[in-house]
C-alpha cells in the first residue's frame, strides 16, 4: 500500500510537524468542558459506524496481505475485523464518552497553618505518541481515551494493518471534527517507514511521553532508543497456580478459560502451576489437553500425563500468543512464587484455592500488575475492570500499573491559593 501525503517529508522533519500540530490541538482539548468532549466521541462512534463497510473491506485487504506475507494464526487473529469487531469498536468509543473526565479532578487538598490552601488537581499529559503492532482496534481506542483525557495522540500503528488503520482514523476525524475536536488532536504517522518510529522516540518537546503496545522487540526497540518518557508494556507471560486446596472444577474452568478463550491476547496463561500436592493434577492436565491445547511439560507433569510433550527451557519464558501451554508441577505456595518471580513479565498472574491464607499470600507476594484470585487471567482487560477501552496493560512500577485508562493518561499539578502569603 501506498505511503499517504506527507510521507515523502523527512522522518525527524515529518515528527516535528506533526508534534507542533498535536501541541496547539492538546492546548483546545485541555479546554475543553466534559460534554463538548463527550459528545465528539459518541459522533465518532457514529461516524465508524457508519464506515463498517469501508473499514471490513480495507481489513480484508490487510488480512490478504498478512496471510500472504505467512503471518502466524495467534497475529492474524488479532488483525481480523468483522462487522461484530467494528461494532463492538464503536460501542467501546461511545463507552469512553461516558465515563468520569478525570481532567481537573481535584486528587487531594490541604490548608497550611499560613492559610495557603493546596490542592493536587489532574491534568492532561500533553501529547502522547502511540506506536502499536498488529490490532486496528488500538487506533480507536488510543483515539478516544487520548481525547476524553485531554490529550493529543501521534499514531503510528503497524504496516501489517496499515489500510485498516487508514479507514478507522478517516472515519473518527470525521466524527471528532462534527463535534468540535481539531483534526489534529488525533493523527496518523503517514508513513510506514521504520525510520518514523524512530523520530518519535527522539521527539523530545514535539511528544511527551510514549506507549508501545506490541511484541517484545518492538518494546526492546522502543526502551532502548527513547529519549521520550516511555509506559511499556511487556510479555503476558501470565501464570495460573493450582493449589492443593483448589476445588477440582473451579481449577478446570479457570485454567481453561485463562488459556483457550482467547489465545492471541496479552491475558492469556501461558504457563499453568499445579502444587505437588493438587490431588487432581493429571486429570487437570488432561483437561487441558483435550480442548485442543498443546501441552508442554516438566518432568513430573510428563510423569503424571505421558502423553503430553516434553518442556524445554525456552518454554517457561515464551508467550505462546497460541493454544500451547507450559505445566510445571511446584512444591506448594512458595515454588509457585519463586517461578514466577523467575519466569514471569509481571503482567497477570491468578491462584486457584479454597485455603484463604494461602491465597493472600500468593496476592502480597506475587509482584505483577494485576494479581487475581480464583479467577481467569483474561480478565486483564480495561473493560472489565471498569475502566472501559484501554491503552495497553502497563507492567512497570512507574506512573500508571495494569489497564491504563483515562486516569493513567492524566498527570498532576498542584495549585495553591492564597491571600498574600509571603515566605519572608
Amino acid at each position: 500500500m501506498t505511503d499517504l501525503p506527507g510521507a515523502e517529508t523527512h522522518p525527524a522533519t515529518l515528527i516535528a510537524d506533526m508534534g507542533a500540530r498535536a501541541r496547539v490541538a492538546s492546548g483546545v482539548l485541555a479546554a475543553l468542558p466534559t460534554p463538548r468532549k463527550a459528545a465528539a466521541l459518541v459522533s465518532a462512534a457514529a461516524a465508524l459506524r457508519d464506515a463498517a463497510a469501508t473499514i471490513e473491506a480495507a481489513n480484508r485487504e490487510d488480512m490478504a496481505r498478512a496471510a500472504a506475507a505467512g503471518l502466524s494464526g495467534a497475529l492474524l487473529d488479532r488483525l481480523r475485523l468483522d462487522p461484530g469487531r467494528i461494532a463492538a469498536m464503536a460501542d467501546g468509543v461511545a463507552a469512553v464518552a461516558a465515563l468520569a473526565d478525570p481532567v481537573g479532578q481535584i486528587m487531594d487538598s490541604r490548608a497550611r497553618p499560613n492559610g495557603l490552601v493546596l490542592s493536587r488537581v489532574r491534568v492532561p499529559i500533553g501529547v502522547i505518541g502511540i506506536i502499536y503492532e498488529s490490532r486496528p482496534n488500538v487506533t480507536a481506542d488510543a483515539a478516544a481515551l487520548c481525547v476524553m483525557a485531554g490529550n493529543a495522540a501521534i499514531l503510528r500503528g503497524g504496516s501489517e494493518a496499515v489500510a485498516s488503520n487508514r479507514a478507522i482514523h478517516a472515519a473518527l476525524i470525521e466524527g471528532l471534527a462534527a463535534g468540535g475536536v481539531p483534526a489534529d488532536a488525533v493523527q496518523l504517522v503517514p508513513t510506514t517507514d521504520r525510520a518514523a518510529v524512530g523520530a518519535m522516540l527522539k521527539a523530545v518537546g514535539a511528544i511527551d511521553l510514549i506507549i508501545p503496545r506490541g511484541g517484545k522487540s518492538l518494546v526492546a526497540r522502543v526502551q532502548a532508543e527513547a529519549r521520550v518518557p516511555v509506559l511499556a508494556h511487556l510479555d503476558g507471560i501470565n501464570h495460573v497456580y493450582v493449589d492443593a486446596s483448589a476445588d477440582p472444577a473451579m481449577a478446570a474452568a479457570v485454567v481453561v478459560d485463562a488459556k483457550m478463550r482467547r489465545t492471541g491476547i496479552c491475558g492469556a496463561m501461558e504457563t499453568l502451576l499445579i502444587d505437588r500436592d493438587y490431588a487432581a493434577a493429571a486429570v487437570l492436565i488432561e483437561r487441558l489437553a483435550a480442548t485442543g491445547c498443546v501441552v508442554r511439560g516438566d518432568p513430573d507433569a510428563c510423569k503424571l500425563v505421558p502423553e503430553i510433550a516434553a518442556a524445554d527451557a525456552a518454554d517457561w519464558d515464551t508467550e505462546y500468543l497460541d493454544a500451547i501451554a507450559a505445566v510445571a508441577i511446584v512444591d506448594g505456595l512458595d515454588g509457585a512464587v519463586a517461578h514466577i518471580a523467575r519466569h514471569g513479565s509481571h503482567h497477570t498472574d491468578s491462584i486457584v484455592a479454597a485455603d484463604v491464607d494461602v491465597a493472600e499470600r500468593f496476592l502480597a507476594q506475587v509482584d505483577s500488575a494485576i494479581v487475581l484470585w480464583n479467577a481467569s487471567t483474561q480478565f486483564a482487560d480495561g473493560g472489565e475492570f471498569g475502566l472501559g477501552a484501554e491503552i495497553g496493560i502497563a507492567t512497570g512500577r512507574l506512573h500508571a500499573r495494569g489497564p491504563v485508562a483515562l486516569e493513567g493518561l492524566t498527570t498532576y499539578k498542584w495549585i495553591g491559593r492564597g491571600t498574600g502569603q509571603v515566605r519572608g
